[in-house]
């Protein structure tokens, strides 16, 4: 199930990463700029964040296995139309589609874990089936890449749709039945730890998404890197992450470290940025920086996972993941068109350094809510 729901968060934001690592070869051949390119980004997480809310309440109701099932067989139409868009209107309409398998994603493999998984391994669960976002953007960067190299980045484009097809038939035939749909009084606002993990997630998600839109343009177009050795950028960053959301997942279960751990690693995403804004001047800079995002930045959103499901409230753990996943997607949406706009211009450096002002600020609200919740009393 681990191996399964990791495959269900690659697929759900597969998208992106295929966005940002072909992003050279879209802007060529659709003649899209790149604030368009990151208008793509804002599209497909403002539909996810709209709809989150929803696909929480969803699957407390019905159940995480027809969510997961659906949220594959979504991802895959996604990207088959991502792959036949003839132009900008289309491309947008079809990421707008993937933004539902991305709201049910969350919500239904965490439900998922707390149905099945024993409360000393779900840190260590977690951190794995989140890496599982990171391995999208791996295959997203390197083999994907490479595949578009040789058949073009519909041929790309169709083979991760395929692949997400083959995924759906392989959840139908072995996740375990759904229990009978129950009512869950609806939450549609978060509130109290959830709230904070939610503005949080929404200053992370600024900064992930500018960076995974623009890595590759930037490698391309400021470090005179190819479009494959570029799109490499991402891959490392998506293996760095790998790594981190597991090791950071795993540490969080442990008493007393969860409550510091989202302030620290939000630090370690403001010194990544710092070294991206850097690496114009100094090019291989690039490389540690992406390292430094996946470890720190892209581990955080882990990290608040392991919390959401230690603090969510009895049957609403979809629902309050849902909500914390919007303000994440919300980030999504409205980082990459700032950031388009001066990556127009050719500011990637004041780029970068939005996004390490986007970083600083979350750590800020995990610092305040770290400290909110020593002063209550409450057990790290």
């Amino acid at each position: 199930m681990t191996a399964l729901l990791t495959c269900a968060m690659a697929f759900s934001m597969m998208q992106l990463f295929l966005l940002g690592a072909l992003g050279p070869r879209l802007v060529d051949d659709l003649g899209v700029s790149p604030a368009v390119l990151g208008l793509t980004t804002t599209v497909g997480f403002g539909a996810a964040a709209v709809l989150s809310p929803l696909g929480g309440r969803v699957v407390d109701r019905v159940g995480p296995r027809r969510c997961l099932i659906a949220l594959l067989l979504v991802s895959a139409a996604a990207l088959a139309l991502i792959g036949a868009a003839p132009g900008t209107a289309f491309l947008l309409a079809a990421v707008a589609l993937g933004g539902l398998p991305q709201a049910l994603a969350n919500p239904a493999t965490n439900k998922s874990i707390l149905a099945a998984v024993p409360a000393e391994r779900r840190g260590s669960v977690t951190g794995t089936k989140q890496s599982g976002v990171q391995l999208g953007a791996f295959a997203a960067g390197l083999p994907l890449a490479a595949l578009a190299g040789a058949v073009g980045w519909r041929g790309a484009v169709w083979t991760a749709a395929a692949a997400a097809l083959v995924t759906a038939v392989w959840a139908a035939r072995t996740l375990p039945a759904d229990p009978p749909p129950k009512y869950t009084p609806a939450s549609w606002l978060p509130r109290g730890t959830i709230a904070w993990l939610a503005v949080f997630s929404l200053l992370l998600g600024c900064g992930i998404a500018s960076v995974n839109t623009y890595l590759a343009l930037y490698g391309v177009r400021r470090l005179g890197l190819g479009e494959t050795a570029a799109a490499a950028l991402v891959a490392v960053l998506g293996v760095a992450g790998i790594a981190g959301r597991v090791g950071w997942s795993r540490l969080a279960d442990r008493p007393g470290r969860a409550l510091w751990l989202p302030s620290g690693l939000a630090a370690g995403a403001v010194a990544a940025s710092l070294l991206l804004t850097a690496s114009a001047h100094v090019h291989p800079l690039a490389w540690v920086a992406a390292v430094a995002v996946g470890v720190f930045a892209v581990a955080a959103n882990a990290v608040s996972m392991v919390l959401v499901m230690q603090r969510a409230a009895p049957g609403r753990a979809g629902q309050d993941s849902a909500l914390v996943s919007a303000g994440f997607f919300a980030g999504f949406a409205l980082g990459p068109p700032l950031f388009g706009l001066l990556a127009s211009a050719g500011r990637y450096g004041s780029g970068w350094l939005v996004v390490t002002a986007e970083f600083a600020g979350a750590g800020a609200v995990a610092l305040a809510w770290a400290v909110r919740e020593r002063r209550r009393g409450v057990r790290p």
